[in-house]
């Protein structure tokens, strides 16, 4: 079994049972004018992962492992939003209202497109997720089982939100997870430190933190 450098202490792997899931790298999350921006968050913080988010993607491609992206978004109807989700807060403007890039976290509208950077490839899979955890309402599981995966590396946004969620639901179904903590970010910096340590904490409870160099030398070396 391969090795990557890790915190707490390395993480140990088989590229051929291996995955990165990309979370949310949507341009409503990213963008002025778009949802996270409305909210009033520095959207330049996740801007800035921008490249090295990419360089991951890319090493991953170029091993010939599987990449999955999610997205954050709901039915047109709005069928699978709950009032609770949609009426929470005081924002600008809410999910399904119409804004600068369509209509807010609607599936199709030009916000929820992930960044061009890093656009799905033919043949990745993309979750459309309507929650958090992208195991939740979705077929992710049964991707995952099909592609033989048992170990997950992530990236994207946001650390202690749906990154966070996703690899604790991960966790509870018996993935080994690994969160690239220098390709992923929160609009809150004090968030991600508490997220990253929590993830690590008492020996991986969750899993593991690299960054994305350690990552990419255990692929290259396995």
């Amino acid at each position: 079994m391969a090795e990557i450098a890790a915190l707490p202490f390395a993480f140990g792997f088989n590229p051929g049972t291996t995955a990165l899931i990309v979370i949310d790298m949507q341009r409503d999350f990213a963008e002025a004018g778009g949802f996270g921006a409305s909210l009033g968050n520095d959207v330049s913080r996740v801007v800035a992962i921008v490249p090295t988010v990419k360089r991951l993607i890319e090493g991953f491609r170029a091993a010939g492992l599987p990449v999955i992206h999610t997205m954050e978004c709901h039915r047109p109807d709005l069928s699978d939003l709950p009032p609770a989700k949609r009426d929470r807060g005081s924002p600008s403007i809410r999910i399904g209202d119409v804004g600068p890039m369509g209509r807010v976290l609607i599936a199709g509208e030009p916000g929820t497109a992930i960044l061009d950077e890093f656009a799905p490839l033919p043949g990745e899979i993309v979750i459309e997720k309507p929650g958090k955890g992208a195991f939740y309402a979705t077929a992710l599981n049964h991707d995952l089982k099909r592609l033989g995966a048992r170990q997950l590396v992530f990236a994207g946004v946001t650390t202690e939100v749906c990154v966070q969620t996703t690899m604790r639901e991960a966790n509870d179904r018996g993935y080994e997870c690994l969160v690239a903590e220098d390709a992923t970010e929160s609009y809150f910096p004090e968030f991600k430190a508490a997220a990253l340590a929590m993830i690590r904490a008492q020996g991986a409870i969750v899993g593991w933190t690299a960054t994305t160099e350690q990552v990419l030398e255990g692929i290259a070396n396995a």
